[in-house]
């Protein structure tokens, strides 16, 4: 098997505002694109050809691939117009694949070492016209759960209720088809939501009674929400193996595994506590604590005074001095004004809440900071509560609290009540 297909259309709506100006798809996980990882394991796995589906800020997702030597494969694109569901998606790939087999799957699944070879190895050896991959987790509830028998797919109820849970293996979204798919796809009707849904497809296969289930060996991510970025960065970081290509001065303290890339420059006082991500031409400090599982991207500047920890700060943001930022995802050219300061703990330690898609949710979380969309700026003095979502443009005035969410394009300001006293008449 040489080929694979990555659907990557979406409109990714869950990951506002930090989708708003990219596809998800090239959001940051330890100084590189989602996709990049992808594409990275597919070509370790021995995949030659990759076929990409976009739609979502396709000319940018395009670009950014593109602007990378790939020199173990080739990747082509393909536009899906009007985005009718996953089965549509898929159904785009028909010419790319042809009579081969091929692995398809979403791109906003991250997999651990062992999974896209495993899952070959396991459909090749087999006599399987389709096999879908499974992983158990804790609540399958959001997901479509698959009963398997003897290495078989027998059932896979999406989303299902309590007296549907036939068990706690979730259907993965990394696929070996063959030509049966396509078949499947031309007969799948549209679902009550109004798309043709890839599950459906697969449902039809399975109860043709040839379908195999692959329990995948390793770590798997749907990287579906804001905080599973923390998840997913915290997992990359722990195996990746030091390396420090950046300028340290004497005085600062570096202790742990740790990634310091080209041109960064690590100024006298700081102290770093790996695992820790510096990207290319980030400057950090003086006096500044970078604490574990941060990820700070390329030509970062967090300034004197400074805590960062269990963070993603991507690319050309400045966090002026005696800020802290706490477990949370700040997009690309931000600026935080001096003293910002980021809680990231609920005073009754419930899970953090979170509004997605326009409905407050848990994120399961104990410990949460704020979600900020690319080009904000924040007054000095701002404060921010846990699980604020700052939409791009938004802007801050001095010693702004900001407990609720900010829309795009909007400035919050704070009017005060002030009294002047003369103190010559006053003694």
């Amino acid at each position: 098997m040489k080929k694979a297909v990555i659907m990557a259309a979406g409109d990714s709506t869950r990951m506002l505002p930090l989708s708003a100006k990219r596809p998800k798809h090239l959001l940051p996980i330890v100084g590189k694109p989602l996709l990049f990882h992808t594409i990275e394991g597919l070509e370790e796995a021995g995949i030659k050809e990759i076929l990409i589906i976009c739609g979502y800020h396709e000319e940018k997702l395009r670009e950014a691939v593109e602007s990378r030597k790939w020199d173990r494969s080739s990747i082509s694109f393909i536009t899906q117009g009007e985005r009718k569901g996953t089965a549509h998606a898929a159904g785009h790939a028909r010419e790319f694949v042809g009579n081969d087999s091929a692995l398809l799957m979403n791109g906003d699944i991250m997999v651990g070492p062992g999974c896209f070879s495993g899952l070959i190895k396991y459909h090749e050896k087999s006599d399987f016209e389709l096999t879908l991959s499974v992983r158990a987790i804790e609540d399958p509830s959001a997901y479509g759960v698959v009963l398997v028998k003897d290495g078989k797919a027998v059932e896979l109820i999406e989303k299902p209720t309590k007296d549907q849970m036939v068990s706690n293996l979730v259907n993965a979204g990394l696929y070996a088809i063959g030509e049966s798919l396509w078949e499947a796809i031309e007969k799948t009707k549209l679902s009550p939501r109004g798309e043709y849904e890839i599950t459906d497809s697969l449902r039809m296969l399975i109860e043709r009674g040839n379908v195999g289930g692959y329990t995948l060996p390793s770590w798997w991510l749907d990287i579906g929400k804001p905080w599973d970025l923390l998840v997913a960065n915290e997992i990359i970081l722990k195996q990746m193996p030091s390396k420090n290509l950046g300028s340290v001065e004497d005085g600062a303290v570096i202790k742990g595994e740790n990634v310091i890339e080209a041109g960064a420059i690590i100024k006298r006082g700081a102290y770093i506590e790996g695992p820790v991500f510096i990207g290319e031409g980030a400057v950090i400090g003086p006096n500044c604590y970078i604490r574990a599982y941060s990820s700070i991207g390329k030509k970062v500047k967090i300034g004197n005074a400074v805590e960062i920890k269990n963070s993603i700060i991507m690319d050309n943001t400045k966090v002026g001095h005696l800020s802290y930022v706490g477990d949370s995802i700040i997009g690309s050219g931000v600026n935080f004004g001096a003293g910002t300061i980021i809680a990231n703990l609920r005073h009754d330690n419930s899970s953090v809440l979170v509004t997605v898609k326009g409905k407050r949710q848990s994120s399961g979380r104990r410990k949460l900071g704020t979600i900020i969309g690319d080009d904000v700026k924040t007054g000095i003095g701002t404060s921010i509560a846990p699980g604020v979502v700052i939409h791009q443009d938004s802007r801050t005035g001095i010693g702004v609290i900001v407990d609720k969410d900010i829309e795009p394009h909007r400035l919050v300001i704070v009017k005060q009540n002030q009294t002047v006293i003369d103190l010559e008449t006053s003694k």
